[in-house]
């Protein structure tokens, strides 16, 4: 069993902002894989599905960014799941918008959300798809207003196209390990 947990925030304000690409990419996995989000369970909005025969619960947090730690640590003991078997997708502002980096492991860099996750969890040793956002290109722009805003318009198919990617890279975690996605999404 694989828990795969899309960090974003739960207010309607934030749908597709730039901080909520955990939530977009949830949305398409859910989509793909016939599993409603609508279940509300550990903090979090869950759907159960399969990938390839394995048993799949898509997570929504429904903490703020901040505190995704909480859900996250309800989700791993509900579901008895092993850090290994923990996706978390989120985005990096470090990244060029539309790019993806997969992991087995790692720090939680400049991202609250992780922060929150690796320091309630005491663990950095889970898959995670970070989706690149980009930074501001203004000099002294305020980085919490740039995460909570809004894609510009041509750069909206750019990030939908990534969030396909990132649908797909946790499908190739799920089907054929962390390395092998790995090799085929961090370009």
């Amino acid at each position: 069993m694989y828990v795969v947990v899309g960090l974003g925030n739960p207010d309607k304000k934030y749908e597709h902002t730039r901080h909520n690409v955990g939530f977009d990419v949830l949305s398409i996995l859910s989509t793909q894989l016939h599993t409603p989000i609508t279940k509300l369970r550990c903090k979090s909005l869950v759907g159960e599905g399969s990938v390839g025969g394995e048993r799949v619960i898509l997570a929504a947090p429904q903490t703020y960014m901040n505190l995704s730690g909480e859900a996250v640590v309800q989700l791993m003991n509900w579901y008895k799941v092993r850090p290994q078997n923990l996706i978390v997708v989120y985005d990096d502002v470090d990244l060029e918008a539309g790019k993806l980096r997969v992991r087995a492991a790692g720090s939680a860099g400049t991202h609250n959300g992780m922060r929150s996750v690796i320091g309630l969890t005491g663990q950095q040793t889970f898959p995670r798809v970070r989706v690149g956002i980009g930074k501001p290109d203004h000099p002294g722009y305020d980085l919490a207003d740039y995460v909570l805003g809004r894609y510009p318009k041509e750069q909206q198919q750019t990030m939908f196209d990534a969030f396909l990617r990132a649908a797909d890279a946790v499908k190739e975690i799920i089907q054929n390990g962390t390395e092998k996605a790995m090799a085929k999404y961090n370009g």
